[in-house]
């Protein structure tokens, strides 16, 4: 295999990468990207929909029917713990970062405990028979067990820029962010709007946590491991650009995929936010944020 074979292999393998990274990090990207709430429980809850998908598959159904029959489920708890949420502090005026980030932190941790205890702390995985396979052009390989949870991505993503674009419902989420008095002028309950919101991007969880564990077995604690790069990818991407979160994402499995190969992997953890502060220092608004 010659050096430019490997460049080749290194390069999609960061763009499957990335595309996997970006259905992660979508439901922040509309919590925290469009509706200002720091869900830094996200990752969490992507790793239970990793956890339903376990178990359904346990029951022979396929991994990626799996998530299509989640997303309801996660839809419904994403709206109960939005209630939670205004009740405790929105309606009370009480909305503050420091305390969502303390009640999101809490909420991660009780998902944690919540897997331990009722699955233990071993590492769960799914089959399925595209896993194994893989598809091979010339000398550049790429493995159905990234191929598959990446196509998630971008199809995920597409169908969400088309909901948020042509949707009343959609566009009244976008207006949300915006202006909420407006909102209730125009005779909607932005409540309502942010409650719909919250368990689309809780939806897209289970989604998330499919395409992690189709890639390897994965634990309770697993997202611990995804809150710096989710939250680098929102940010950098520009707070509420959903197609920016795809591009951004892929442009950061690049990067990782590049570092890993030719100098560390030690040091891939830490591109999303040598990239995040040095492009934050020329944009602050982020890659595909408006300017303020």
């Amino acid at each position: 295999m010659t050096t430019l074979d490997i460049l080749l292999n290194v390069l999609v393998s960061g763009v499957l990468f990335g595309s996997i990274y970006a259905v992660v990090a979508l439901g922040l990207a509309i919590t925290f990207g469009i509706l200002h709430i720091p869900n830094i429980a996200h990752p969490a809850l992507v790793i239970m929909g990793g956890y339903f998908v376990v178990q359904a598959n346990r029951l022979g159904i396929d991994p990626l029917i799996a998530a299509a029959l989640g997303i309801i489920p996660f839809y419904l708890l994403g709206m109960l713990l939005y209630t939670f949420y205004a009740n405790s502090f929105e309606r009370r005026g009480r909305a503050e970062v420091l305390q969502s980030l303390t009640l999101f932190f809490g909420l991660s941790l009780v998902i944690e405990i919540f897997l331990v205890l009722l699955f233990g702390s071993e590492l769960q995985s799914v089959s399925a028979p595209y896993i194994g396979t893989s598809l091979k052009f010339g000398q550049i390989a790429i493995p159905g067990r990234l191929l598959v949870p990446a196509l998630l991505g971008p199809v995920t993503i597409g169908l969400l820029w088309l909901y948020f674009k042509y949707t009343n419902s959609g566009t009244a989420i976008r207006a949300v962010a915006h202006d909420e008095r407006a909102l209730s002028i125009a005779g909607l309950d932005p409540a309502a709007v942010k409650r719909r919101a919250f368990g689309l991007a809780t939806a897209t969880a289970v989604i998330g946590g499919t395409a992690l564990v189709l890639i390897g077995p994965i634990d309770p604690f697993g997202g611990r491991f995804q809150i710096g790069r989710v939250f680098a990818i929102v940010v950098l991407a520009g707070m509420g650009s959903i197609p920016g979160t795809l591009v951004v994402a892929i442009m950061l499995g690049i990067a990782e995929s590049l570092v890993s190969s030719y100098l560390n992997p030690a040091w891939s953890p830490g591109v999303a936010f040598a990239i995040l502060l040095a492009a934050l220092a020329l944009r602050p608004q982020g890659l595909f944020g408006a300017a303020r």
